[in-house]
């Protein structure tokens, strides 16, 4: 075991369940193989705690290095704030400046608060919501963190967020006077909708992802707005994994339909934590009344890594870049299952987050063979694979290359039944599971 097998040992021993975030642990990857820490990382390259260096070709921490690791720029931005102070009696004039740069981007929009997480930035939106539309029950389609509201989806029904991302969350600790107060819909399923708020008046806001894996179809968001409409419930954008990605701004804007209130995170601050909630005056005016505060929101690296990220995003076109790697990748995935009479399924429908799949019974165990395979290569791999601004046409070529032998080895595998075999470890979590 490396320094960082060794450390992953000790944590899950010090803090309940390893790490801060269920997306990191090392046993959503190769469990007892993977690195599990860094020491350094710039660009699309990590090193480990043992000085090995990797080619991230997987999440990009998760989602939020849209630029790539330790931006120049926007480091940059941040450095200057902290000389000159990144927290203060006083408030900082980024917060301002970013307020303004939001709502050009959302022009149907009049205000902005911000927060620092996405699942923080959610609470409000929703808190938001219920106290413009006076109403409780929340309608969502997507998964949208791990607060209360939503997490009480599966009082009532223990399986109630498995299609939304994650499955086998345990709503311990919420309230259980919650059960029914969050009800779930499918993506692309209007008549699960419509049959909701046909039983239920109390809706006090529908919450939903724009779009991740799959486009909307047979006009899908239109009919959500209008139905938000008619039962006067504010209408709740996810972005914060979507947003800038695809284009300047939310996603939602490729599709014709404008919410109520957007939340943005993850990729608006390269790696520094910022999120924004984006709503029409009259709603978000709400929030001067429900007590909606806290002091951390106020610091000035966030807001000012914010501007630095939005104004690079701007100036190099970064959503295009993203769009262009995506598919290359996507189609190196096909060409090196083709080559290797491979099974797959590969996502083009957002091509900053590209995603593939094994069409085999046992995926899960090939997927951590890909994995483990493609570490001994030099990259941290996964089906998924979020696009930043760092990575290249020559990323993608050398990375299919290596995607090619390892497909290669997986084939074989598969013809001899060894896949398990072969797994230097356990097999990899799939959704939530304890560790101990």
């Amino acid at each position: 075991m490396g320094k960082g097998q060794e450390l992953w040992k000790k944590a899950k021993k010090l803090i309940p369940g390893g790490s801060q975030l269920l997306s990191k642990r090392s046993e959503m990857f190769l469990p007892d193989q993977w690195p599990s820490y860094y020491s350094r990382a710039k660009g699309i390259n990590i090193w480990d705690l043992d000085g090995n260096k990797y080619a991230d070709m997987t999440t990009m921490g998760v989602g939020a290095c849209i630029l790539g690791y330790a931006d120049d720029d926007v480091d940059a931005a941040v450095k200057k704030r902290i000389d000159n102070g990144s927290m203060a009696t006083l408030n900082c004039p980024e917060e301002v400046e970013l307020a303004e740069k939001l709502l050009s981007l959302n022009k149907w929009a009049g205000m902005v608060r911000f927060a620092r997480t996405g699942g923080e930035s959610m609470a409000v939106a929703v808190r938001i919501a219920r106290g413009h539309s006076r109403k409780s029950k929340i309608i969502f389609c997507g998964y949208h963190g791990w607060h209360d509201w939503y997490l009480a989806t599966n009082l009532g029904d223990a399986s109630g967020l498995n299609d939304h991302l994650l499955s086998g969350l345990e709503p311990r600790g919420v309230p259980k006077h919650l059960a029914g107060s969050s009800i779930p819909f499918h993506y692309n399923k209007i008549a699960e909708l419509e049959r909701i708020v046909e039983k239920d008046k109390d809706i006090g806001a529908i919450v939903m992802e724009v779009q991740r894996n799959k486009k909307p179809e047979g006009g899908f968001l239109q009919k959500v707005r209008k139905i938000a409409d008619e039962v006067g419930a504010p209408l709740i954008f996810d972005e914060i994994t979507s947003g800038f990605r695809m284009n300047l701004g939310g996603v939602y804007q490729l599709h014709g339909v404008e919410p109520d209130i957007a939340v943005f995170g993850k990729a608006l601050g390269n790696g520094y934590p910022c999120g924004a909630i984006v709503g029409r005056r009259e709603v978000m005016d709400v929030a001067q009344v429900s007590f909606i505060s806290s002091t951390f929101w106020t610091e000035g690296v966030g807001t000012a890594a914010a501007l630095a990220t939005l104004g690079k995003m701007e100036q190099k076109n970064v959503p295009a870049h993203l769009i262009r790697i995506g598919k290359k990748a996507g189609e190196a995935w096909e060409k090196a299952a083709k080559e290797n009479g491979l099974d797959i399924h590969v996502d083009f429908d957002f091509p900053p987050l590209m995603h593939f799949d094994f069409n085999y019974p046992d995926k899960q165990a090939i997927a951590t063979l890909f994995t483990q395979e493609m570490l001994g290569k030099g990259y941290l791999a996964s089906r998924a694979f979020y696009v930043s601004y760092s990575h290249n046409e020559d990323d993608i070529e050398k990375y299919g290359e290596a995607v090619g032998e390892v497909f290669g080895t997986i084939k074989k595998a598969i013809g001899g039944k060894s896949v398990e075999k072969m797994l230097k470890g356990p097999v990899a979590h799939s959704g939530f599971q304890r560790l101990t």
